[in-house]
């Protein structure tokens, strides 16, 4: 099951998560594949959903899964225990608690259906008597007071007390974004493009409100529903931060996606999103990630020096307009680095979208992804450590401060990627330049 940081603790590097879930990700491929025996013809594929996610704003009305979509969900749901726990009264009195679908460092996700309308939402409880887990809090909730945009968690309403603090989202159940790829049977650059275009469209009114994501990932971007028409959303804002065109300073993230200036303790900008960008883009056209080692320096010094390639299948069939996408993304130089506004106008976005007739990736991709789970799979520990020689050599490329800790999960839909380990900002002693989110915010990036 896929796991998300949902809490930030000091700015410490935690080990790497369990590594179950690539054993997962191999049986579904293997089990795939058996009811695919041509991956080059398109096929309509209807998929079980598990432990769906919360999805955008009511406010925003757009084309949802299908009745009898709702009532199978529902079926599903209500065949899963209750989850019993103490909750405030008025939380109650609104909301039937249905079951636990996720659990951090600081919180706990439940989905829970409203009283009077029966309409189902999650609840994302925040335990917030420590100060790690209070600022947590305020910065999820700085951002999410802040924000309504379709391709954007929603948050619905909050209930606040001195202990624990409560959000209501709304409910996501079409899965994460490479878990869709897999599942299509067919995925080519277009489909790639349509993806993209919905991050970048984020991306671009999250900085235009000077809002940084800092964690952007995979596992962060979730369907609204299962249909093919779903949009795609950014979640998790637990990182993120407001704050002027390069005045941020904390390293945290997750480190595959994690930009060179944030590894050198440089002073950075919405631009570390526009390199993770870069990331994603280059695993949703090849399967594989541009920077991976299972030594965190050796990791980091790959990164930081942007070395990576595109060798290797499916990169011969990927177009070099898709490979100068990523090449204008995967720039050390943060200040040349695309910007979200410019992105939107790459060729590659504007002509591959209105394009059908393209290459069919997903043979490619699929096996990639299994091939770097089976290799996970074996060399996974049976403790979640991080080495030594990581630790002690971290030193050289991050903060002092930056040490092992334990890791803690939240379950989510079924992933197809390694849940990635977290660098998480301190809690006290280390404050950014950042706006209050309720003044003016008219920095970006430049």
């Amino acid at each position: 099951m896929l796991v998300l940081e949902m809490g930030c603790g000091n700015s410490k590097v935690l080990p790497e998560a369990s590594k179950k879930s690539y054993v997962s990700v191999v049986q579904s491929l293997v089990a795939f594949s058996k009811g695919h025996e041509d991956d080059d013809e398109p096929k309509k594929q209807k998929k079980k959903q598990k432990n769906p996610w919360f999805s955008a704003s009511v406010d925003n009305p757009h084309l949802g899964p299908s009745s009898k979509q709702q009532i199978k969900q529902r079926q599903e749901w209500n065949k899963v225990p209750r989850y019993k726990d103490k909750f405030e009264p008025r939380v109650t009195a609104r909301y039937d608690i249905k079951a636990l679908i996720g659990r951090g460092s600081f919180s706990r996700v439940v989905r829970v259906e409203h009283r009077a309308t029966r309409q189902p939402f999650a609840i994302k409880m925040m335990e917030v008597e420590a100060p790690e887990g209070r600022e947590v809090c305020d910065s999820e909730l700085a951002v999410l007071q802040r924000v309504s945009h379709a391709n954007v968690i929603q948050l619905v309403e909050v209930f606040q007390f001195p202990q624990r603090v409560y959000m209501v989202l709304e409910l996501a159940t079409g899965g994460e974004l490479l878990d869709r790829v897999v599942s299509r049977g067919h995925f080519t650059e277009r489909d790639a493009t349509q993806a993209i275009q919905m991050i970048l469209a984020a991306l671009v009114y999250l900085h235009s409100l000077g809002i940084t994501h800092r964690d952007l990932k995979p596992e962060n971007l979730l369907y609204y529903h299962p249909g093919a028409d779903s949009r795609l959303l950014v979640t998790d804002f637990g990182l993120s931060a407001f704050a002027k065109s390069w005045s941020l300073r904390t390293t945290c993230g997750t480190p595959e996606y994690m930009a060179p200036e944030m590894l050198l303790r440089r002073p950075y900008s919405c631009a570390v999103d526009m390199w993770a960008l870069g990331v994603i883009a280059y695993i949703l056209l090849s399967g594989t990630v541009p920077f991976e080692d299972d030594s965190r320096t050796r990791l980091y010094r790959s990164i930081v020096r942007g070395k990576y390639s595109f060798r290797g299948n499916p990169w011969p069939s990927v177009s070099n307009l898709a490979k100068d996408f990523i090449l204008r993304l995967l720039v050390l130089d943060p200040a040349t680095r695309l910007t979200a506004e410019k992105a939107v106008r790459h060729p590659w976005v504007v002509t591959m979208a209105a394009n059908s007739s393209m290459t069919n990736l997903h043979r490619s991709i699929s096996q990639n992804l299994r091939q770097r789970a089976s290799r996970s799979s074996s060399r996974c520990p049976s403790s979640s450590t991080t080495s030594s020689t990581d630790a002690s050599s971290l030193g050289r490329l991050m903060p002092p401060e930056t040490k092992p800790k334990q890791q803690q999960q939240q379950g989510r839909a079924a992933g197809l990627i390694q849940p990635q380990r977290a660098i998480q900002p301190r809690a006290r002693g280390h404050k950014e330049h950042q706006h209050h989110p309720t003044k003016a915010l008219d920095s970006r990036e430049g």
